[in-house]
């Protein structure tokens, strides 16, 4: 066997070039995980909410909080500080430890999923950063991603502190804006990941403009669900299509102001939710219409399919007195329209130019030659 002088010079480390496209799949599929979570954390939220566990956590710890009662004396100290609240005096003042335990659980998860999802940014991100797999234009994007989730958290605290003091439940306002946060988060991650497809189909204004429409008036509808889950709306009025025995109630502005009824009239806030649904609905068919001799007549189409399920899925809640697994398959539902409706339109523009971070070269580790 031949063996080389030790003096003899090794080839430096060969040089390859860099793989955008290569990058761009591994942050594209990053950005889909964090959008799955996304979108589990409202599920999880849904049900927070339906089983009235969201204040069962009365302190907010980022850190500590992560880590569960363990003992029978940390279990009696949380349902104390549970105790201490109107929620408990007025609606469950004969609440077991064993029945705290029950609510005590969704909202953990909850706020566990939400770290999670802090974690699963925050890592990649500076990982990425640091190799120089993420582009100019990519850093501002996900920092922003990051920055909204820290904000959702802030915002998701102020929600419940809402109803620690004087009421028995949550702000209505702060719950829808909570949930809209975190479907605009969603659909921005969305719209982000989809701008990394190498691929997208043109189309003409109108047609770009018809998407918008249909996102935004998604984006409306899902706020106004919020309302109306803050308000407990569901549980009254439980007939369709007919709404207290008439197709325009009475009764709908009985508050003053008038804007008052939007937010605060349970009566007001269901008609109004419904009212979106058509709306929605209506403007869904009449772009797959328009669409129908266009590349994006197949996507107008499934945007049409969805929110009509979505609808019977609404009307099947509604007239069943708000089941909790049908209010989560909606809930579901309305991610579901979002997704497809944000993917949609994002689809029809261009990809995000390709601009790499640092040199477009990055060394291979060097294999010494065998002796």
């Amino acid at each position: 066997m031949t063996s080389i002088a030790a003096d003899t010079p090794i080839a430096p480390p060969p040089v390859v070039a860099r793989d955008p496209q290569r990058d761009r799949r591994l942050v594209r599929a990053w950005l889909i995980l964090v959008a799955l979570m996304i979108a589990g954390i409202v599920i999880v939220g849904g049900a927070t909410r339906l089983t009235h566990s969201g204040l069962s956590i009365t302190q907010w710890q980022p850190i500590h909080g992560v880590i569960p009662p363990l003992s029978d004396a940390d279990w009696q100290q949380e349902f104390a500080g549970y105790q201490q609240i109107p929620e408990f005096k007025i609606l469950n003042p004969t609440m077991t430890l064993g029945e705290f335990k029950g609510i005590f659980w969704w909202e953990w998860a909850h706020r566990l999923i939400a770290r999670l999802i802090g974690v699963v940014v925050l890592v990649p991100l500076v990982w990425l950063w640091w190799r120089g797999r993420i582009e100019r234009p990519l850093k501002t994007r996900i920092v922003a991603i990051l920055l909204l989730i820290g904000a959702q958290g802030a915002l998701g605290w102020w929600m419940v502190s809402s109803g620690l003091s004087v009421r028995t439940d949550v702000s209505q306002y702060l719950l829808a804006s909570h949930l809209t946060l975190a479907c605009l988060i969603l659909s921005y991650t969305l719209w982000t990941a989809r701008g990394l497809a190498p691929s997208y189909t043109p189309s003409t204004a109108p047609v770009r403009l018809g998407g918008l429409i249909i996102v935004a008036l998604a984006l409306a509808q899902i706020f106004m669900g919020g309302i109306v889950a803050g308000l407990d709306a569901g549980q009254g009025y439980n007939t369709w299509p007919l709404m207290n025995g008439a197709l325009v109630p009475d009764g709908l502005y009985t508050l003053q102001p008038w804007w008052r009824n939007l937010f605060e009239n349970a009566m007001t806030a269901q008609f109004d939710h419904r009212l979106g649904a058509y709306t929605l609905f209506a403007a869904t068919l009449i772009y797959a219409f328009f669409a129908r001799k266009t590349p994006q007549a197949t996507g107008a189409q499934r945007l049409a399919i969805l929110v009509l399920l979505q609808a019977v899925l609404g009307v099947a809640t509604l007239i069943n007195v708000v089941p909790v697994p049908l209010a989560l398959a909606h809930q579901f539902g309305a991610i579901i329209v979002l997704a497809a409706a944000v993917t949609h339109l994002r689809g029809m523009l261009p990809p995000l130019p390709v601009r790499l971070s640092f040199a477009a070269t990055e060394p291979e580790t060097a294999t010494a030659p065998a002796t």
